[in-house]
């Protein structure tokens, strides 16, 4: 026999698994590993997927470290929002039995926030808005008594989750406005924002059914000069940024919202060079120092509302004057590590990266890890 018609008898052996010499294959040995405890710089990135809607994903990243925690499956354009102990993920979303037709399936999915393993789910009325990720379009009551779902269908309403019984309260119109902003100081309320530039407060009874609504006076005009809808919030203060640089308080102690009044991040020189704030989670509060950091685009026009940052403008709430100007590094959505000196956690837009910078009185960047994303809007910390 020639070499050539050994070998092929010898693959031809191969192929049939009948060779003497082979070994019986092992069973792989699984193992499952617990992620390291959860420390201030854990981040949570929510994913769209938008190439791959029905599959997007919660990341979870030690922006200090540099390292990638896990994963959490976000379904079809799912939404989380972490409990306030930060004990639970609660994730609203959407499946099919066909991954994108079939019967379709709302629920909220929970996980544990320290093995992110997951533990159990509530079913929702098949309406949830299935839209990009933003602050508000799940949310939870300071007591995590309840959890708060947008609803668009295309009429707004909000599905009322009561967490300690896992089932449907009730759901509550919330017509011509969006999202549901808990109360820090009331858990049985919360605010939305409305179109005809007002807020309501919804308050709820103790079975999570309506049992009273109230509007703010109009505080901002959406056809001369719109708000963002992300807002951030120092206890019952909350702030929202305009199109235009205009920051506007609403304060929500009282049952009634109050609007406090609004005035202009950008000075004459700046408003030459048409600086605009621009992003999707566009800026953040650190409430400990009372600084806001806003992420900022020159020559802004209409239609550049989500152009990535090429500065963070930090601001003193305080005296509402800018005191810092921090390199951008194409932010997209930025959020804040509360307590401490003021950290923040920064998404580029161009590298889907996290960039960890120090935003003290010499402003540095500590540590980027890119790449932790594909289509990524919404950062929220451990």
């Amino acid at each position: 026999m020639n070499r050539f018609a050994a070998r092929v008898l010898q693959a031809s052996l191969l192929a049939l698994g009948i060779t003497g010499a082979s070994a019986q294959s092992l069973p792989e040995k699984q193992t499952v590993v617990t992620p390291p405890p959860a420390g201030p710089t854990r981040a949570y990135v929510s994913d769209i997927a938008i190439q791959h809607i029905v599959d997007g994903r919660l990341h979870v990243i030690d922006v200090d470290a540099a390292r990638y925690v896990g994963q959490i499956p976000l379904a079809y354009a799912g939404q989380a929002v972490l409990s306030p102990d930060r004990k639970r993920i609660y994730v609203s979303t959407t499946y099919y039995p066909r991954l994108w037709r079939g019967t379709r399936a709302d629920v909220i999915d929970i996980w544990d926030a320290e093995t992110l393993s997951f533990t159990g789910e509530i079913p929702i009325p098949e309406r949830r808005a299935q839209a990009l990720n933003y602050k508000g379009l799940i949310s939870v009551s300071p007591d995590s008594h309840w959890l708060y779902v947008q609803n668009a269908t295309p009429a707004s309403s909000i599905s009322i989750v009561d967490l300690r019984e896992r089932r449907l309260a009730s759901e509550v119109a919330n017509s011509g406005c969006w999202l549901a902003l808990p109360v820090p100081s009331a858990p049985n309320r919360f605010a939305t924002l409305c179109g005809d530039g007002t807020m309501e407060t919804i308050t709820l009874d103790e079975r999570g059914a309506l049992a009273s609504r109230t509007r703010s006076e109009r505080f901002f005009d959406a056809d001369v000069d719109p708000i963002f809808v992300h807002a951030e919030t120092i206890g019952d203060r909350f702030f929202f940024v305009s199109y235009l640089g205009k920051v506007h308080e609403v304060d929500l102690s009282a049952e009634k919202p109050r609007a406090v009044g609004s005035w202009s991040m950008i000075g004459a020189a700046d408003a030459k060079k048409n600086w605009r704030p621009g992003g999707y989670q566009l800026f953040a509060i650190h409430a400990k120092s009372g600084r806001m950091y806003v992420l900022m685009h020159p020559d802004g026009q209409e239609g550049s509302h989500k152009n990535p940052a090429a500065e963070i403008w930090a601001f003193d709430l305080a005296t509402k004057k800018r005191i810092a100007r921090i390199p951008g590094n194409n932010a997209m959505s930025v959020t804040a590590i509360q307590g401490g000196a003021p950290r923040l956690v920064a998404l580029d837009a161009m590298t889907m990266g996290l960039v960890l910078i120090d935003a003290g009185d010499k402003p540095r960047v500590v540590q980027r890890m890119d790449g932790v994303a594909e289509a990524g809007t919404l950062i929220e910390m451990q």
